[in-house]
């Protein structure tokens, strides 16, 4: 079986409308693949529709911003009930917080000459509840500024860049809490990527566990070297939780990043909706379920 359980679509960052993410999902010969926006479930619906037309395996989740000591780090949550009022609030206050800071990113890079405007961001934003970097970054593409997404984030966009501003994130602790009393499985998503590696060690790992119940982490991933993952596969053996594979596919948001580039084994999968099965019956919440033909 070929499983990928981190995908986004146009209702968050990627570029692709949610039912031709699972065509090509399908083409792309994919047995089962889990739709995770950015803060959003607003995709599932579509998603499960799509996968039942096509004969492939759904899994509803959603990937949550958080930050630990000010360092962004993302949490995969899967199967929660995204009506479970402290969850919904906290993703709608996200949300608004990613829309509103994209004026202030528009003046910080017009003050640097950069020609862009507020509506040409808007404009790349189609079918999304908000609006973030990676669509300024499609604004820069269509004006002609940059080539593509990385070099809008490399040049402009990244921490550290003149167009950067934080927004609202949750911490990973209370993330985690928010996802188990929604019936959710909560996974840390590419702790080792980006910036996450320098708080997402073994030890802040054992706390998430121990503390909160984290429940897995993703271990093959594009941003992870063979020796990241070999090492994470082995965190994830010591503290007795579950890893996943996947492509943190984007469409053409991200280079690199194919469908079904990195897969879930199937036993893994297992244990991720067992521990569903579990969640869901302790926390009593109405919980979507998988598609699995």
């Amino acid at each position: 079986m070929r499983i990928d359980l981190h995908t986004h679509s146009n209702r968050s960052d990627g570029t692709d409308p949610v039912p031709v993410l699972m065509t090509h999902a399908q083409q792309a010969g994919l047995d089962v693949i889990a739709l995770t926006d950015h803060d959003t479930a607003d995709g599932w619906v579509e998603a499960r529709q799509a996968a039942e037309e096509l004969g492939i395996g759904f899994v509803p989740g959603l990937e949550i911003s958080c930050k630990l000591t000010g360092i962004s780090v993302h949490l995969l949550a899967y199967l929660p009930d995204p009506s479970y009022p402290p969850l919904a609030k906290d993703l709608q206050v996200i949300r608004d917080g990613r829309t509103e800071r994209i004026p202030t990113i528009v003046a910080r890079l017009n003050s640097i000459g950069v020609p862009l405007t507020v509506e040409e961001v808007l404009a790349q934003a189609t079918g999304t509840p908000s609006v973030g970097r990676p669509h300024v970054a499609d604004a820069l593409v269509a004006n002609g500024t940059v080539a593509n997404r990385t070099e809008a984030f490399d040049l402009y966009l990244a921490d550290g860049r003149a167009g950067h501003v934080s927004h609202y994130a949750l911490e990973p602790g209370h993330a985690i809490d928010l996802v188990r009393e929604a019936g959710g499985v909560p996974v840390i998503a590419h702790p080792w990527g980006r910036s996450s590696y320098k708080v997402m060690t073994e030890e802040n790992l054992a706390k998430l566990v121990d503390d909160h119940g984290l429940a897995g982490i993703e271990v093959d991933h594009q941003d992870h070297s063979p020796e990241s993952r070999t090492a994470l596969r082995a965190i994830a053996r010591n503290l007795g939780i579950f890893y996943t594979g996947s492509s943190d596919h984007h469409g053409a948001g991200k280079i690199d990043h194919e469908l079904g580039v990195n897969s879930t084994e199937p036993e893994q999968l297992e244990r991720l909706l067992e521990t569903a099965k579990n969640n869901a019956a302790a926390s009593g919440a109405q919980v979507p379920e998988a598609y699995l033909p």
